[in-house]
């Protein structure tokens, strides 16, 4: 899958990715300015692999991050990229531990709770795991599906592993039995896009799919409590109502509940409230932006902050005023961001006009009535001219004989 530029916050920690790079920095407000910047493609290459069951070359990738996440303390921060490697780093300060090889390309990872481990999702539908304590050990299979993985999480208590596929299923399997299967969360008409566990409702599972809904799930017992349709009567329709289309990140803000979709393609943010005690959802509000957004992510401190496509204003921040979400003025902390961004403008160009790859996601449909009419049609000329073959209609000749033997007949 493709992956366009990405934003991931963590305490006082900000990452920015895009290509084969990312740069960290912090938010706290210091004289402290330090920059940390990273770039894949400097990063340690797999030997050379051998050919692959036609005998072609195995195809190389481009170093280009595909996945990352902070741990939750965010003492620890992960990546995959498209050349099949896990790169982990430690961030207090920032250094790389370790470079390991993946089996395939990652579409999503995630640390236990723990931070014992990383669990890595890839495209064959299976789930690794992979040491931090030990950051040069190699990865273990935990668990696998049948079809491609597009997301995985982990429960508060590191007690359930749940995993989101392209065939519309969230599996929740036990974390030490990964073969036992606690519950499925089915109820999706296409693909499992996201799946988040919301942290201060530990039992409470968000999910967003190409069916263009986000759901509400108690997900030990596979039980779903509230369905949100993203394509609102509520609110006014936009240029894209009419379009397909699967939220790329889904974040939260513990602070008054609230959730915010992103959804992929379009410059539009929904806003949620979590209603836990009432088990449902509130639309709240859709938020517009004059350029593409990239990615979203709560900072718990100062509301939500925007990565769009944008050199002179990459990042936006949004907070509630009024009971209403907006716009507004930049802390010094996304003014430091934005200009760090700004210098390393480079890193983000070769994100613009890059999907996330949900579109060749959907399920495909035919219009078979159509065709069926259309031969239907062919067999009834083939057994009318069959017909007209067998029994051919009669010349004049045929006629006069008939006439001349009816008179003598009739005569006789």
């Amino acid at each position: 899958m493709a992956s366009s530029a990405g934003l991931a916050l963590c305490g006082q920690a900000v990452v920015v990715r895009g290509g084969s790079q990312f740069l960290a920095t912090s938010t706290a407000s210091s004289d402290d300015d330090s920059l940390f910047m990273y770039d894949c493609g400097t990063a340690e290459k797999k030997p050379q692999e051998d050919k692959g069951e036609d005998g072609q070359p195995v195809e190389k990738g481009s170093d280009t991050i595909l996945a990352s996440t902070f741990s939750t303390s965010g003492s620890y921060f992960a990546l995959t990229d498209d050349s099949k490697r896990l790169i982990l780093f430690r961030t207090k300060p920032w250094q790389c531990l370790s470079v390991r090889t993946v089996v395939r390309r990652c579409t999503a990872l995630m640390f236990t709770a723990s931070e014992e481990k990383v669990l890595v999702a890839d495209k064959s539908g299976d789930v690794y795991s992979f040491s931090v304590l030990e950051p040069h050990e190699c990865g273990r299979l935990e668990l696998g599906h049948l079809s491609m993985l597009l997301d995985v999480a982990v429960s508060p208590d590191d007690r359930y592993v749940l995993t989101a596929d392209r065939d519309e299923k969230i599996r929740v399997s036990w974390a030490l039995a990964p073969h036992n299967i606690e519950a499925f969360c089915l109820g999706h008409t296409e693909f499992v896009s996201r799946i988040f566990v919301v942290p201060d409702h530990p039992e409470l599972l968000l999910s967003s799919s190409g069916d263009c809904t986000l759901r509400l799930w108690e997900y030990r017992r596979g039980r779903e409590l509230h369905c949100c349709h993203l394509a609102s009567p509520q609110e006014p329709a936009g240029p894209w109502s009419d379009k397909r289309f699967a939220a790329s990140r889904i974040t939260y803000w513990s602070r008054d509940s609230w959730v915010a979709l992103l959804c992929d393609c379009l410059p539009v943010v929904c806003i949620f409230r979590l209603d836990a005690p009432g088990r449902q959802l509130v639309c709240r509000q859709q938020l517009s932006f004059q350029h593409r957004v990239w990615d979203v992510a709560f900072e718990e401190s100062q509301g939500l902050w925007v990565l769009q496509d944008c050199r002179e204003a990459p990042l936006v921040l949004c907070r509630p005023v009024d009971g209403r979400w907006q716009t507004v003025p930049e802390t010094a902390a996304v003014q430091r961001v934005s200009a760090h961004l700004h210098r390393n403008w480079a890193m983000l160009e070769g994100s613009a006009g890059v999907n996330n790859g949900f579109s060749g996601l959907y399920k495909a449909t035919f219009d078979n009535m159509a065709t069926y009419l259309e031969k239907k049609e062919e067999r009834l000329q083939q057994q009318l001219r069959k017909k007209r073959h067998k029994n051919p209609p009669p010349g004049p000749n045929r006629q006069t004989k008939r006439a001349k033997s009816g008179e003598a007949s009739w005569s006789g």
